[in-house]
């Protein structure tokens, strides 16, 4: 009977500490961008789109603060519709993007705020420079992806950035020194 009882605490203990651990998810690149906006002269408000995600999150259902999530873009993926523009953004004058050819973020802490939402405290390293940032997330599902058959989990998030933090300040106050910015982001589950 001790024999039993043992073997069935045990049993119990693993399927506790499997079910309680993060697992992988790989990002979906044709499902993630980020889009972005800052003030125009006072005349307008522009928009640009980064995409071309790799990264990986560690998602815990059961402990969402003990996720965790790594993510790159190649800056060379921005679009804002006008290649001029994006010419000169690339260029040294903002994300100097020949010699800093990756952005990136990297999660340091994770704080949960309500059933679906928390706030996502990571390193972000633009133009070769890395600050912390902190962002609004959104768990939008968590679920069996009808087509792709296997988990499958998607999130939004929101921050705002100064320009200026990144040595990317040009034209302000005139050009926005705030950029806001909004994340749609899917990933899968990896494959073992």
């Amino acid at each position: 009977m001790k024999t039993l009882l043992l073997s069935s605490a045990l049993t119990a203990a693993a399927a506790t500490s499997v079910w309680a651990e993060a697992t992988p998810y790989t990002l979906d690149a044709s499902h993630s961008q980020i889009v972005f906006s800052y003030d125009h002269l006072g005349y307008s408000r522009t928009t640009g789109m980064f995409s071309g995600f790799e990264g990986t999150i560690m998602f815990d259902e059961a402990d969402p603060s003990a996720s965790s999530v790594e993510v790159s873009f190649p800056a060379e993926s921005l679009i804002t519709g006008w290649p001029a523009r994006e010419g000169h953004f690339l260029s040294d004058d903002f994300f100097g993007a020949e010699a800093n050819p990756v952005v990136s973020f990297t999660s340091t802490a994770i704080e949960v705020t309500g059933d679906n939402t928390g706030v996502i405290t990571g390193d972000l390293t633009i133009n070769g420079i890395t600050q912390s940032v902190a962002l609004d997330a959104k768990l939008n599902q968590a679920s069996n992806h009808p087509m792709q058959e296997k988990p499958w989990v998607g999130f939004d998030a929101t921050t705002t950035l100064l320009r200026s933090d990144f040595d990317m300040g040009n034209f302000a106050p005139f050009v926005g020194d705030e950029v806001d910015i909004y994340i749609s982001i899917e990933a899968a589950a990896a494959d073992s």
